[in-house]
């Protein structure tokens, strides 16, 4: 695999697969890189990513933009731009924007859904 480079004016964010009302900026998939998936996902203000898990995989997640909470250890944590939060495989994780604005996750998930 070569090395990327991603230009901020040249994304394109899609419908998620799974969850209503999130949207995703997909640099780096399973086919492309075989080690990791990175994105960006966007998720409208009062929806959310259901609490859920992955069985095989960890995701390492920086808060980008906006406002919400994070479901992590049992409990709902406030985030906001800046914050990390890090979801080893079978960890219960969920996301939900709380703001006004679109809250961006920037995550980097491995290994990469097959």
């Amino acid at each position: 695999m070569e090395t990327k480079f991603f230009p901020h004016r040249e994304m394109i964010f899609t419908k998620h697969p799974v969850f209503d009302n999130v949207r995703t900026a997909i640099f780096i998939t399973n086919p492309g890189s075989g080690q990791a998936d990175v994105f960006l996902i966007e998720i409208a203000p009062g929806s959310d990513t259901p609490i859920h898990t992955h069985e095989e995989n960890a995701d390492s997640i920086f808060v980008v933009q906006g406002k919400g909470e994070t479901y992590v250890n049992g409990k709902w944590q406030i985030i906001e731009p800046g914050d990390y939060i890090f979801v080893p495989p079978k960890g219960e994780h969920g996301t939900r924007n709380t703001g006004s604005e679109p809250l961006r996750l920037f995550v980097h998930r491995t290994p990469p859904l097959v």
